[in-house]
Order: structure tokens, then C-alpha cells, then sequence
């Protein structure tokens, strides 16, 4: 009995499709897990998601699928935590190739759909901006989500759309969200959280921490890269929501116009003039820039006057919360020093370390 689960963005949607499985249906065989490689620019300096030609090792699932085993390695200089998830994970990991659009997602998903027989498809978004209509100004990541949305309502298979942790990823507000959401398929609990707590400790999704976070029972306030609105741990955040697909592509402007498209330019194209943005845009700025920043090295005292300072202003903005991906961006560290950053804060104050997050206030509130 093979459960397929789609990860809607790749990146953190991935780890808490390992977390569903758990949750839903731990007894059972492992899953395969369809997801984007795009990790970002804290581990890949090549913006944009990865394509089967940026990897070495891949193993055949279709004959338009490819499968990432542990031993697979992407080319240089582009990176991916895909294989270091295939080794530490049971799941089957298989790669979504965004590079012939809508067109290509949609036929690797009937493919892998004919080949498998599943006995569930699930599709995964965690902070639910995959219901986003494309002119939110909180907006910042669309066109993965609409990509994987406009695909999976073409399929012939039956595909429910599960939404995990209402708005934790920052982009739409929980407010908006809930007259969307559909019933409670489950709430994530701290046993959930277990199964995927190893690679909690070195993956860098900011959504997929605030999750297991939430999950295990951390409330607050959680500041996010880009110096964001701060996002709320609340009640609300380990819950999974079934939403209706068909309501969801009729809310999604970009979904519905990508439907024939048959490049990932031409996706980008429709998210610019619809969202005004493309997430693959910013990357491309972001990369640019960092390219100029100098190597630098970490320095113990350096880090503790800045995290102080840090951490006084982060109250001051009523944070209770922050992720390491923020913690390295507000210290001027470039994604790189991401977990030797981690590895040093976590050692010289370890009161403050609640796993995944990084507590801003010695003792709790």
C-alpha cells in the first residue's frame, strides 16, 4: 500500500510530508514523497528550483521521474538537502521538474500516479498561501505553489488538498485563511514532530521549524527572514486542514493561467503580471548581491555583542522567537555560517535553544 504526498513548494513542505505520513499513517510503508529540489538561497547559490540535469546519481521512477537516493549529488555549484533527507528518512524522495511548466508537472504526476496505484494522493502546503488569489501585498512565494496547484487538478486521480499550519510561512494572514479552511484532519502533536527530529536539526525551512515548534507546544511570536511581519505560534499552528481543490484553483488567479503553459519562463511571465513578483526574481536580486558580500569569519565575542543586541530590540518588537535562518541574516552572516552560527549560540547559551527555534528571552514568558 503505497501513499503518494505531493509537496506543494518543495523545501519544508517536503519534511512535513515525512511528518503527515507519521501522523496519518505510520504503520504502513514508506511514502513517496514528490517534491521541488529548491532550497533556497541559504543552501543553493543557484536561484531557483533544480532541474534532473543539476543532479548525478538520480534513479529512474518514470520514464519522466526521477527518484533522489542518498547517494545522489547534485552538480556543482548548485546544492540540495534531497539527498541528505533520502538518507535519513525512509520515504522514496522523487523530483518535481518544474523546467516544461505546468505541461511537465502535470504528466510527471499522472505518470508516477499510473505507475504507483496509489492508495491516497495528498497534496501538502504548509502556511497556506497556495489559496492565495495573487494580489496579497504579504505575498513574497507564489509561483511553486500555483505550478503544483494548476498540475494537480488536471490529473486523473482523486488529489486532497491538506493545508498545514495556517499561516506560519507569513505570507497570508491566519485571519484570511480561516473562512478557506476545511475541517481538521489532524493536529500535529510533539510524537509527530519525532520522526523527522534529526533533520530538524540541520534542514534550514523556516516553516517546517515553526511547525515542529507549534507542534511540541511553543507559543509566541516568531520573526522570520527578511526582517518580516513576526509570525504567530499559536494554537492554530500543528493543525492540518483538508481544502476543497477545485475552490482552491478558482481562488488562484496565477493557477488558473498557467494551466497550458509549457516552460518555466512562461510561468514566471503570468506570476509577474499577476502577483507583480516572481520568487525566482528576488533570488536572482538576492544572489547578485550576496556575490559582492566578502567571506567572513565567525568571532564568539562578535557574535554574543550582536545577538545581544539583537535580542533587545526583538523584545522590544515583541518577538518571542526567531529562526536561525533570521539569526544569521541579522548578524550579517552570510547563509553559508548558517549552522556553524547555530552550533555556537546553541553551545554558549543552550537555555535559550527551543528546538527548532531559538527563544530570544533567558526564560520562557
Amino acid at each position: 500500500m503505497t501513499r503518494l504526498i505531493v509537496a506543494a513548494g518543495g523545501g519544508g513542505d517536503a519534511v512535513a510530508a515525512a511528518m503527515l505520513h507519521a501522523a496519518l499513517y505510520g504503520g504502513e510503508e514508506p511514502a513517496v514523497i514528490l517534491t521541488y529540489a529548491w532550497d533556497r538561497l541559504v543552501v543553493d547559490p543557484v536561484p531557483g528550483p533544480r532541474s534532473t540535469s543539476d543532479f548525478e546519481g538520480l534513479a529512474p521512477l518514470t520514464s519522466a521521474v526521477r527518484t533522489v537516493p542518498a547517494s545522489a549529488r547534485p552538480v556543482a555549484p548548485t546544492r540540495s538537502t534531497l539527498p541528505r533527507l533520502a538518507a535519513e528518512l525512509p520515504h522514496t524522495f522523487a523530483l518535481l521538474d518544474p523546467q516544461r511548466g505546468v505541461e511537465g508537472v502535470t504528466r510527471q504526476l499522472e505518470e508516477v500516479v499510473r505507475q504507483l496505484e496509489p492508495e491516497s494522493i495528498d497534496l501538502l502546503d504548509v502556511g497556506g498561501d497556495i489559496l492565495a488569489q495573487g494580489g496579497e501585498p504579504t505575498l513574497k512565494s507564489p509561483l511553486a505553489d500555483a505550478l503544483t496547484l494548476a498540475a494537480a487538478c488536471q490529473v486523473n486521480a482523486s488529489v486532497r488538498l491538506l493545508v498545514a499550519g495556517p499561516g506560519l510561512d507569513g505570507e497570508l494572514p491566519p485571519d484570511a485563511l480561516r473562512p478557506l479552511l476545511g475541517p481538521v484532519v489532524h493536529t500535529f502533536t510533539a510524537t509527530d514532530v519525532e520522526p523527522v527530529s534529526s533533520v530538524l536539526e540541520w534542514h534550514p525551512s523556516e516553516v517546517a521549524a515553526m511547525l515542529a515548534a507549534t507542534a511540541r507546544g511553543v507559543r509566541g511570536s516568531c520573526e522570520v527572514r527578511d526582517a518580516g511581519p513576526a509570525v504567530a505560534l499559536t494554537d492554530e499552528g500543528p493543525r492540518v486542514h483538508a481544502v476543497d481543490l477545485d475552490e482552491a484553483v478558482n481562488r488562484n488567479r496565477l493557477a488558473r493561467a498557467i494551466m497550458t503553459t509549457a516552460a518555466l519562463d512562461e510561468v514566471e511571465a503570468y506570476a509577474r503580471e499577476i502577483c507583480g513578483i516572481s520568487e525566482i526574481d528576488h533570488e536572482r536580486e538576492k544572489a547578485a548581491r550576496l556575490s559582492e558580500q566578502p567571506p567572513v569569519e565567525i568571532d564568539a565575542d562578535v557574535v554574543s555583542a550582536q545577538l545581544d543586541r539583537f535580542e533587545a530590540e526583538a523584545r522590544r518588537r515583541g518577538v518571542t522567537h526567531t529562526t536561525f535562518r533570521r539569526l544569521t541574516e541579522a548578524l550579517n552572516l552570510p547563509g553559508s555560517q548558517r549552522e556553524a552560527l547555530r552550533r555556537l549560540v546553541i553551545d554558549s547559551r543552550p537555555e535559550q535553544y527551543e528546538p527548532p527555534l531559538w527563544r530570544v528571552t533567558a526564560t520562557p514568558e
